[in-house]
């Protein structure tokens, strides 16, 4: 027997009856989350080979994309490759929402760039000295 119940939090849970006789009756309960779990996303998984970079960027773009990825729970990788991968379709890669967030974190990490200044950055001199130093050793 398995009987379903939906509680108000969003998860399902199973009552399995399992047993040889009636005496020895026991119920599992089986709870799984059922809200958000989409399964076809499970299924489109793609296996690649990722590789580690050792890429320079901007000391507050990558502030904001570390937090921006920390509030949606994935690694800096998984969401350099989304965008990426959007851009690289044509689309954007952000929601309004998302977009609200980021302005949000730029101002918190005083990052006042915009697409404006792309292909338009360089190395303060402290910086390329201290990878002069890091060279000669």
């Amino acid at each position: 027997m398995v009987s379903i119940a939906t509680a108000r939090n969003g998860f399902s849970s199973a009552a399995v009856q399992c047993g040889t006789d009636q005496k020895s009756d026991v119920f599992t309960k089986v709870i799984w989350y059922i809200g958000t779990m989409n399964t076809a996303m499970a299924e489109d998984r793609f296996v690649v080979e990722r590789v580690q970079t050792g890429v320079r960027m901007e000391k507050r773009i990558l502030k904001v994309l570390k937090a921006f990825a920390e509030y949606h729970d994935i690694t800096l990788g998984d969401l350099l490759e989304g965008i990426v991968l959007h851009a690289f379709d044509g689309k954007t890669p952000f929601s309004e929402e998302s977009l609200r967030r980021i302005k949000d974190l730029k101002k918190f990490y005083g990052l006042d760039l915009d697409a404006n200044a792309s292909h338009k950055l360089k190395e303060g001199r402290s910086n390329l000295a201290a990878g002069a130093k890091r060279k000669k050793k």
